[in-house]
């Protein structure tokens, strides 16, 4: 299966940059891969798609401002530093740039010195490994001195920090946002539930390889970056109680969809567990986990657009997103939703 089949034209307007004023005021698109339909309406409709007794899954990571600027020690030459994950205690992978700049050793200093940074290993493509050092809580400081890494095709200065949060993120560890949680407000998840609507959380800490269209010109080549996740018993018990009375089971975005197959295919049930996953899904792919699937439109060639076409069909998402495109849809981060769901298009 080649990459190219998976390409298709955005007109840059269509790339969102701010988001809208109301969160659940974002467009919907329903894709029916039973019926071969699509259909059209709001994001704060969504509850009319889903029945008493199904279960909403979602990823309740929180971004951290993880976009540092510091100086060298030696020579006081500027830095740009992002977090990506936590190896162990006050060690963590990130990206530098320039990257020629930090060599094994080198020293960092941000702020006005109360956190500084020691390379202890160089990797590939600006990658370095740097050791923390700090006083008090390493996340207070990081509030104080991080910026919100948004993604790079958004250009947009973002007034209100906490609109690249899910209302119901507190785990704190991504370097993105899982954005097709991003137009859930509060009271139409009280809605939900007060509809019979189960809400289940898992984590999954989105790691930068997120944003990357696929290298490889063959799918199958490709190599997921790998990212952690964490599900409670709570959350385990609750969806094979869902599974066992019939209910159905829909992620709220791919991180979640990831998180939730990784489990299945690797334990054969929903179970507590916490770990890193490399998952690839693209078309061929068997769902085991999840029943249906709401997410944000994707970049071209990217795994995210490999994703949704192995759950509604290749074919089906490429005809959804040109009459997306001819619509008007916004992309991306801050754009708009789609709700892939059999039965939910009737014919």
């Amino acid at each position: 299966m080649e990459v190219k089949q998976f390409d298709f034209h955005l007109p840059e307007q269509l790339i969102a940059q701010t988001p809208l004023l109301e969160r659940s005021s974002s467009r919907l698109m329903i894709v029916d891969p039973e019926s071969q339909k699509i259909a059209h309406n709001k994001f704060r409709n969504i509850g009319d798609f889903l029945n008493e007794g199904d279960c909403l899954v979602l990823n309740d990571t929180r971004v951290l401002p993880a976009r540092l600027y510091g100086i060298k020690k030696d020579t006081g030459a500027k830095v740009e530093v992002l977090l990506l994950n936590q190896i162990e205690g006050d060690e963590w992978n990130t990206l530098v740039k320039p990257a020629k700049r930090i060599q094994e050793g080198t020293e960092v200093t941000f702020g006005n010195g109360e956190l500084t940074a020691m390379c202890t290993s160089i990797g590939e493509n600006g990658g370095r490994t740097f050791e923390f050092r700090y006083n008090g809580i390493f996340y207070e400081v990081l509030q104080r001195l991080g910026e919100m890494p948004l993604p790079p095709y958004i250009k947009e200065q973002l007034d209100d920090q906490e609109r690249y949060q899910t209302v119901y993120a507190k785990r704190e560890g991504s370097a993105a946002a899982p954005t097709a949680g991003l137009h859930f407000t509060d009271g139409l998840l009280s809605e939900l539930k007060e509809k019979g609507v189960h809400l289940a959380y898992v984590t999954l800490h989105v790691g930068l390889g997120t944003f990357r269209p696929v290298a490889t010109e063959v799918v199958q080549d490709h190599k997921m970056h790998a990212e952690f996740y964490q599900i409670s018993e709570g959350t385990a018990s609750m969806l094979t109680n869902v599974k066992k009375k019939g209910g159905r089971i829909i992620s709220v975005g791919t991180t979640t969809t990831r998180t939730l197959e990784t489990i299945f295919t690797t334990k054969g049930k929903f179970m507590p567990d916490a770990g890193w996953t490399d998952i690839f899904i693209y078309p061929g792919y068997s769902f085991k986990a999840i029943d249906g699937m709401i997410t944000n439109f994707h970049l071209p060639q990217s795994s995210l657009v490999m994703l949704v076409s192995a759950l509604a069909g290749k074919e089906m998402i490429m005809t959804a997103y040109e009459e997306a495109i001819q619509a008007n849809y916004r992309f991306f981060s801050f754009g708009d939703a789609m709700l892939i769901l059999e039965g939910s298009v009737r014919a």
